[in-house]
């Protein structure tokens, strides 16, 4: 097996990054819950009041909904690049740390997204910690694949590249919502629906 051969001692068996990468998405997609816990619906006293208090939380349920989505989908991301990462270096374990750094910002930036998107660094903040996250994301894959002698001995150089036309894409959109959130909010999440057709149309045009 190719995962067999000598490695150079820099290098080290990717499972323990892997699992460190798990439990911190998984924290970050279990905190986000706690702004609909901690949030109060007031006095209820009949069902049409209760129905009108939990329709007031809209936006509450809009940024989870988006936030915990945008997790499972960067998780998505990392679990399919580490089925070809074959080790990993220090540059690639502390680009990891930058994108995680991120990635446990995003519960605060979504409370502070829908707590004060009356101004502006309240509606980016969401935008900027997913686009940041997803930036080293894309950094750490252009890493594997300048190291891909190492790191991706599975893959030839024009798959690994090819591979790595998703984590663009993804990062392209971020930046547009980042553009568009201070003018129509978290409504500019929904841009990332197009991410499939635009992986297929970088790739398409680069192949």
């Amino acid at each position: 097996m190719i995962r067999q051969r000598r490695h150079p001692a820099a290098t080290q068996r990717t499972t323990r990054l892997e699992a460190f990468t798990d439990g911190v998405f998984a924290i970050a997609a279990t905190l986000l819950v706690l702004d609909l816990t901690q949030y109060s619906l007031g006095k209820v006293e009949s069902n049409a009041q209760m129905w009108a208090a939990l329709a007031g939380m809209y936006e509450l349920f809009l940024n989870f909904g988006l936030s915990f989505v945008l997790l499972c989908l960067m998780w998505m991301v990392h679990v399919q690049q580490f089925e070809h990462v074959a080790r990993v270096d220090a540059t690639t374990v502390w680009m990891n740390n930058a994108r995680l750094l991120f990635i446990v910002l995003v519960p605060f930036a979504t409370n502070l997204t829908t707590e004060y998107s009356e101004w502006l660094a309240g509606r980016l903040a969401m935008p900027v910690t997913f686009f940041l996250a997803i930036l080293f994301s894309w950094l750490q894959w252009g890493w594997a694949v300048r190291q891909r002698d190492v790191l991706l001995p599975d893959m030839t150089k024009d798959d690994a590249i090819a591979y790595g036309r998703s984590s663009l894409s993804a990062l392209i959109i971020s930046a547009l919502v980042v553009v568009l959130a201070p003018w129509i909010g978290s409504i500019a999440f929904l841009l990332f629906a197009l991410d499939g057709p635009f992986t297929r149309l970088l790739r398409g045009r680069n192949s």
